[in-house]
């Protein structure tokens, strides 16, 4: 027999067999010795009451017959015919590779075209930005095989469950590597020391059914009949003909949405968040999320979330990593960029969380005709010239190469320049810097009066011991390239297929991965 249960129990509890066992058994009413085993469906954590934090878990128990392995729909990929037709993909993020992976469920052969390189040798240029400072344009935190997702905290959870079946990307995942629960905890995340793996297997899986990926591919013009790319080029010469094109090119892409703009496709500026990484030693973050001194053993590092309103401009967090780094993000030499990332344990000393306020195209607009930067509000590159310019700035003040320049949080708050900064994460360097010059004032101002609030909802978060680390600026893409909503491609080009964050139509590896099998299923379909 089964039977389908919720159960609250301890941290302590909650990782003990034999306490699960035994709360089964009290709540169906069946001996202990009778039930064999048991699944779990949803596991979370509710930290609410100051008295105890409990571990709520709904699962299966299974009572004098075998424990069945997770019900699961089987997913497999057969090898490809000669004839499939060939579509292009450019990008292998999490948009680009599910793309993929759908197209060979649908008898398309993806060939993918990546600028950056496999995630091997990915690492190499990866420890010569944190060690030396040095930004490969082509290979860093945002190029290669995987995309950003790659070196992210792998988070995947996701609001976007009208997109498409999340269930199906997590199953994926977990077909190629991940943990089993990925599949039953409230907010699944990986870990950027096994993601790699994962997106190597994919990449594999790929070839081994007959598609391509192809590394240090860097797409850089289009061959345009009428309505329809015909041929694109690469870098190094190469001219590839075109049957359907899916653009996942990602966020930081920023010549893609230049040679849009020379081509004179379509595209237009998109609103998107700016601001800071701030870190905190993560015992603190514990000790207000869990109500204690010393986290229970038993439980994860903590995470928050948080959002206010100042004035009408909305400030939130944004990718926070318990128990994470902060990384240096940037695409070319010359700009400072700071991304999260945690391992699956998330077992480093520190929390980091993006910090970031609204940024509209007036903002923009006001903001750079101070710099004399000659754009218009209805420039399509605006936003993403505005972003650039922020990037820039933080690297003036950065003190060289990649070092970051930062504030203790108090001090930011107060308009007071550090004397001296704690301990921290990341590895290229910090230097103190006054981040009212390095931030636009709004963005300043903005950040400084949410701190203050949101020290007022967390106990103990609004303090010296944190530092403000500048700056966070690829929360998503500053350019939207439109769309079709029946069709999916472009207005313009009736076989371009904008996809995934880059094209302003997801955020994060799930809704990336969604949109990339969304647009795979629809190229079938014609």
């Amino acid at each position: 027999m089964q039977t389908k249960i919720q159960i609250r129990l301890t941290p302590a509890e909650a990782a003990d067999k034999n306490c699960i066992l035994r709360a089964i058994s009290v709540s169906t009413g069946q001996n202990q010795s009778s039930i064999t085993g048991y699944q779990i469906l949803k596991k979370s954590i509710d930290a609410r009451s100051r008295q105890q934090i409990w571990i709520n878990l709904s699962l299966i128990g299974f009572i004098n017959e075998p424990v069945s392995q997770r019900s699961l729909e089987p997913i497999t990929f057969n090898k490809l015919p000669a004839n499939a037709k060939e579509i292009i993909i450019v990008g292998a993020g999490p948009a680009g590779l599910f793309a993929a992976l759908e197209c060979i469920e649908l008898g398309l052969r993806p060939i993918i075209i990546e600028r950056g390189k496999d995630v091997r040798a990915r690492r190499r240029d990866l420890a010569k930005l944190n060690k030396e400072g040095i930004v490969n344009p082509e290979s860093n935190y945002c190029f290669g095989e995987g995309g950003a997702g790659t070196y992210s905290d792998g988070k995947l959870y996701t609001r976007s469950n009208k997109r498409g079946n999340i269930d199906k990307i997590l199953r994926l995942f977990y077909h190629f590597g991940a943990d089993e629960n990925i599949l039953y905890e409230a907010h699944p995340h990986i870990g950027t020391n096994k993601l790699p793996h994962i997106i190597t297997a994919m990449r594999q899986q790929i070839e081994n059914c007959g598609g391509k990926v192809l590394f240090e591919k860097k797409l850089v013009d289009f061959i345009i009949e009428k309505d329809t790319i015909k041929e694109i080029i690469t870098a190094d010469g190469d001219i590839l003909k075109v049957n359907a094109i899916v653009l996942a090119t990602g966020h930081s892409a920023r010549d893609i949405f230049t040679l849009l703009y020379n081509k004179n496709i379509y595209i237009e500026a998109k609103p998107f968040a700016l601001g800071v990484r701030v870190e905190h030693p993560q015992s603190i973050i514990d000790s207000i999320q869990y109500h204690c001194n010393i986290k229970d053993p038993y439980l994860p590092p903590a995470s928050y979330s948080l959002v206010e309103q100042i004035q009408d401009r909305g400030v939130f967090s944004f990718c926070m990593c318990p128990g994470g780094i902060i990384a240096p993000a940037a695409t070319a030499p010359g700009e400072i960029v700071v991304n999260g990332w945690s391992p699956s344990k998330r077992d480093n000393p520190y929390a980091n969380s993006g910090m970031v306020v609204e940024i509209d195209i007036n903002n923009a607009a006001h903001y750079l005709k101070k710099t004399k930067t000659a754009l218009t509000e209805k420039h399509p590159l605006l936003l993403l010239a505005f972003q650039q310019a922020i990037e820039n700035n933080a690297f003036k003040f950065g003190g060289g190469l990649q070092k970051a320049p930062a504030s203790r949080l108090i001090d930011f708050c107060s308009n007071k320049l550090s004397t001296h900064l704690p301990e921290a994460s990341y590895l290229p360097g910090l230097e103190i810097a006054p981040l009212d010059q390095v931030l636009p004032s709004f963005v300043h101002r903005t950040l400084q009066e949410g701190f203050k609030a949101f020290g007022k909802k967390m106990k103990g978060y609004y303090t010296n011991d944190a530092i403000v680390v500048a700056t966070e600026s690829r929360t998503s893409s500053p350019v939207r390239i439109p769309r079709n909503e029946q069709t999916l491609h472009h207005p313009q080009i009736k076989n371009l297929y904008p996809c995934g964050e880059g094209a302003g139509y997801a955020g994060g590896i799930v809704s990336a991965a969604m949109d990339g099998q969304r647009i795979a299923q629809q190229i079938a379909s014609l």
